[in-house]
């Protein structure tokens, strides 16, 4: 079954997206968390692949993603784990490279499980109201949506491996 993501905004400086996938959340947070699981599916919009995917998972660590498009271009983003609740919880900052945000934005994704299905809820606060707007406008939730659909499938082969 394919599950949407939804969208919504909360207050003017966040971003919620909300959806439901068919694993246990143990095995959702390691997608999360995993730098080999996490490059099989966040790999952006087409024409884009993980090249750098540097996780150091502990409060305080840093982490180091940096994607490449097939015109050469990069994108890369690092960030700091604040608060890591193995396997429901997982806070941190981001900052692009190219800092089209304003400044850093913090994340929190909160994963509960029921029935074997898990809730993925993830909120990210953005310096201002124009920062959380310009990230809509350039089709972040597309992009999102897009990841998702691929952590779809490689939930579904790691839960028929076990």
């Amino acid at each position: 079954m394919t599950h949407r993501l939804e969208v919504t905004t909360p207050s003017p400086r966040e971003i919620a997206m909300t959806r439901v996938f068919d694993a246990p959340r143990d095995l959702v947070f390691d997608c999360w968390t995993i730098p080999a699981l996490l490059k099989r599916w966040l790999t952006g919009p087409d024409g884009w692949s993980f090249s750098v995917c540097d996780v150091d998972l502990r409060v305080g660590g840093n982490y180091r993603f940096v994607w490449q498009h097939v015109d050469g271009r990069d994108m890369g983003m690092t960030g700091t784990y604040r608060e890591i609740v193995r396997p429901e919880r997982l806070a941190s900052t981001e900052l692009f490279d190219m800092d089209w945000t304003d400044g850093e934005a913090h994340v929190t994704l909160v994963l509960t499980e029921r029935g074997g299905r898990t809730t993925s809820a993830m909120t990210v606060l953005y310096s201002s109201e124009k920062a959380r707007d310009g990230a809509i406008q350039v089709g972040m939730a597309d992009g999102v949506a897009a990841g998702y659909d691929r952590l779809d499938g490689v939930l579904a082969e790691r839960m028929a491996a076990e």
